[in-house]
């Protein structure tokens, strides 16, 4: 938490700084290791384990491997219901998605930092959001094409359309279809973004209604403390809210690919 002068600033922690206090650039192009790129390395070991714990094939499982069976059997009831038995072609993919942004989300959300740096929240950064968004995307595109060539574009042209306004329909229905690796990055970015900016500015009224004196801290940090904790908890909801809507949505941008309407 970066502070000076008795301020606290909220948006320290989304900075991007590298590693061992030095940058490494090649050819011009700075490619230090980050401390947002040891929280992806970090969320991707803890999916790993949690994966790897949920392979014992046990015939009577236990809590670990319950908990994965859990996770990959809600993913694959949810691509079967989106998109049919076709679905489940596409479970692995949806799957590692959703795990890797709820662990991202929940590990940003940990009190302590690692090896001397503190949590990073790698999905409050629209690089990384949007990056996972255009991979969907792309992934809707090739399917799409791979199934149906150029009747895909008949996607962009409901059934029933008038001919007069097809031309005015295709436009708005393409534009739309374009927008969506935006629209599915951005809603992410927002959501993390904007309640750890909460957090921390409700961190920084407990902080400094402490230094102030015994009148401020009733006044101030007891109510600012109270509510840090409702809104923390409610960011835990959001995290995991966030992640099964970046799934589901995804979902139901490949159903549109796999079965065009």
């Amino acid at each position: 938490m970066a502070a000076e002068s008795g301020k606290i600033d909220p948006m320290h922690q989304f900075l991007i700084e590298p590693m061992f206090g030095k940058d490494w650039t090649i050819a011009g192009h700075n490619i230090a290791f980050t401390n947002s790129a040891l929280w992806m390395a970090l969320t991707l070991g803890v999916v790993f384990i949690f994966m790897l714990g949920g392979m014992k094939r046990e015939l009577v499982p236990g809590r670990w491997q319950a908990a994965v069976e859990s996770f990959t059997g809600f993913i694959s009831n949810m691509m079967t219901t989106n998109i049919g038995p076709e679905g489940k072609k596409f479970t692995p993919y949806v799957f590692s998605l959703f795990m890797f942004i709820l662990i991202a989300n929940i590990m940003g959300m940990m009190p302590v930092g690692i090896f001397g740096v503190h949590a990073f929240t790698v999905t409050s950064h629209l690089t990384v959001t949007g990056v996972l968004a255009v991979i969907s995307f792309a992934i809707v595109l090739v399917v799409g094409f791979w199934r149906h060539g150029f009747h895909f574009f008949s996607l962009f042209v409901p059934h029933g359309t008038p001919g007069y306004m097809i031309p005015l329909i295709f436009l708005i229905e393409l534009f739309s279809f374009l927008i969506r690796p935006f629209s599915l990055g951005l809603r992410l970015f927002v959501a993390m973004t904007a309640g750890h900016i909460l957090m921390k500015v409700l961190a920084g009224f407990v902080i400094n209604g402490l230094n102030a004196g015994a009148l401020t801290v009733a006044i101030v940090s007891i109510p600012s403390f109270i509510l840090m904790i409702g809104i923390t908890l409610l960011e835990l909801l959001v995290c995991a809210i966030q992640a099964y809507v970046f799934a589901l949505l995804t979902s139901l941008y490949l159903n549109d690919a796999v079965n065009l309407h």
